[in-house]
């Protein structure tokens, strides 16, 4: 399969001889910017995928951490660049999707001032806590939330994230308080995690894994189709009565508006051809995530499509937009 993919990727760079942007197409270092701190989610998939793309594509492609703001400060900066293919943006729907909604005056327009490339990955959510906590199941935790509203904390990866929100909708849902901590990056978060510092974190299962493999933090719940083979003793949260909160989250790549089609097409290819790898795939699997490539057409619909979704939750809960 890769040698076909391989094949497609060489025929449609020579298809563009003609056109000095598919031809020339790349010949230096691309940058991708990874809108939240290093060792969340977003950047492990970033730093999986990017290192093989530069092999296929014959340029390096070098991760670079922009956090702050729930992702708006590194999506905005990626937003002003030149569009020549030479930035990218992991449009996540952290920060394409949940933190434009949530935003008085977002400092960008997610679906106009991007152009999407493909998805990539598929992530399924957990909920951790700390392995001291004395939670041993999540109806342990609802209980203790219920009886003592507001005593206990929960950390993000930032004001407005998806990891916020989801917080928030999981406080409506189950009718609990908890107070919001919030990080830049889900990694800082599960340090104060592990250390007790905060008592739970929404979070996604990439990022979840060396902690809780290693049992520094406990899983109670799971946003999965079904249970995972690699935890079977943990429910998911549509067993548990929520299926609100049982939706993984896509995590894909983007350019700023305006980058030629040539190039977007190009990237394109070459992103199915990495997804495909063996090593990426199982790299991919291991740290909780599906594989998940798109055409640009599927991926523009997947984020328009989650805008319209987070706009009408935002709406439903009574966010008060920061």
């Amino acid at each position: 399969m890769k040698n076909t993919t391989s094949m497609l990727f060489a025929a449609l760079t020579l298809s563009f001889a003609g056109n000095a942007l598919g031809a020339n197409y790349p010949n230096k270092t691309i940058e991708l910017v990874v809108p939240y701190a290093p060792g969340g989610t977003t950047d492990l998939v970033a730093r999986i995928v990017a290192s093989e793309l530069g092999e296929v594509l014959g340029e390096p492609v070098v991760v670079l951490n922009r956090p702050g703001a729930g992702g708006a400060v590194g999506s905005g900066y990626a937003a002003r660049q030149k569009p020549d293919g030479y930035t990218l943006v992991m449009a996540v729907e952290s920060s394409h999707a949940v933190n434009p909604n949530v935003q008085a005056e977002p400092m960008y327009d997610p679906v106009k001032d991007f152009s999407p490339i493909s998805n990539l990955v598929d992530v399924l959510g957990v909920l951790d806590v700390g392995v001291d906590s004395g939670f041993e199941s999540f109806d342990d935790l609802l209980a203790e939330l219920k009886d003592n509203p507001g005593q206990y904390t929960f950390g993000s990866s930032g004001t407005g994230g998806y990891s916020h929100l989801f917080g928030e909708l999981f406080q409506s849902v189950t009718d609990t308080e908890l107070l919001h901590v919030p990080y830049n990056g889900l990694g800082p978060a599960l340090v104060d995690l592990m250390a007790g510092q905060v008592n739970v974190v929404f979070d996604n299962l990439p990022s979840s894994m060396s902690a809780l493999n290693s049992g520094k933090a406990k899983p109670l719940a799971v946003a999965a189709e079904g249970r995972l083979e690699s935890m079977p003793d943990i429910p998911t949260y549509a067993e548990l009565g929520y299926p609100e909160l049982n939706n993984p989250s896509w995590f894909g790549l983007a350019a700023p508006a305006g980058t030629p089609d040539e190039i977007l097409d190009i990237l394109n290819v070459a992103l199915e051809e990495v997804l495909q790898d063996p090593k990426v795939v199982a790299s991919i699997k291991e740290q909780g995530a599906l594989p998940a490539h798109t055409s640009r057409k599927e991926f523009q619909k997947i984020i328009e499509e989650s805008n319209e979704r987070w706009a009408g939750l935002v709406k439903s809960i009574g966010f008060e937009k920061l």
